[in-house]
């Protein structure tokens, strides 16, 4: 492998199950009930994306940039107070970085991506990093991954993404990349995303250049 693409929410932080809840609670703030296939469908969704779902098919108040304004300052304050990490997240990240250059493909906004990284001490680890804010779509569209190949000229061939969700599986698979997939509890993939996956670990501990290796057979 030439180099390695991390996901950050729900693959480095704990931060999926905390979009939930702030979403959910806009909701209920609103008196608007919580659809039961919106928590799924919106991850991996680019901030235009997910805060047009909220307005249209959630049903909150405003415009999708005041929705995703009132959304991000609320998980904004949350980071502040405490961001969760994934067990052997930041050890994984300066583990890879000793082997290949980095990379990270976020459907988070850009200042939750640059607010984490700092706070997780691994900023200057990363080569390139990417909002899928600044591509045409979100997760599951390879986009954001093949904005980020292109950015540093690796091939996506010879390039391995580290993702958790279905959506973010698809994403990586489908730009070419070779996917390792720690799926989340709180919302493990699809049966036939995870198959896109050339691996499948426990966490991020099991992260290992024998795994990297494994994905050149």
């Amino acid at each position: 492998m030439d180099a390695l693409i991390f996901d950050l929410d729900g693959t480095l932080t704990d931060t999926e199950s905390i979009w939930d809840e702030v979403r959910r609670g806009l909701a209920a703030d609103e008196g608007r009930p919580w659809p039961g296939e919106a928590t799924t469908a919106m991850m991996g969704m680019s901030t235009p994306e997910w805060s047009g779902y909220l307005v249209d098919t959630v049903g909150l108040s405003g415009t999708p940039e005041q929705v995703a304004a009132r959304t991000i300052a609320a998980m904004a304050a949350r980071y502040r107070t405490h961001l969760p990490t994934l067990p052997g997240a930041v050890s994984a990240v300066r583990r890879m970085a000793e082997l290949l250059p980095l990379g990270l493909v976020s459907s988070s906004p850009r200042v939750l991506i640059t607010t984490a990284l700092a706070t997780l001490g691994i900023t200057d680890l990363f080569a390139v990093t990417v909002s899928t804010e600044e591509v045409a779509a979100g997760k599951p569209a390879p986009d954001g991954y093949a904005r980020a190949c292109e950015l540093q000229g690796w091939a996506p061939g010879r390039t391995a993404a580290v993702e958790d969700s279905s959506n973010g599986l698809i994403s990586a698979a489908d730009a070419g990349l070779q996917v390792i997939a720690v799926p989340m509890a709180f919302h493990p993939p699809a049966p036939e995303a995870l198959a896109r996956a050339k691996v499948v670990l426990g966490s991020l501990e099991e992260l290992t250049e024998d795994v990297l290796r494994s994905l050149e057979d």
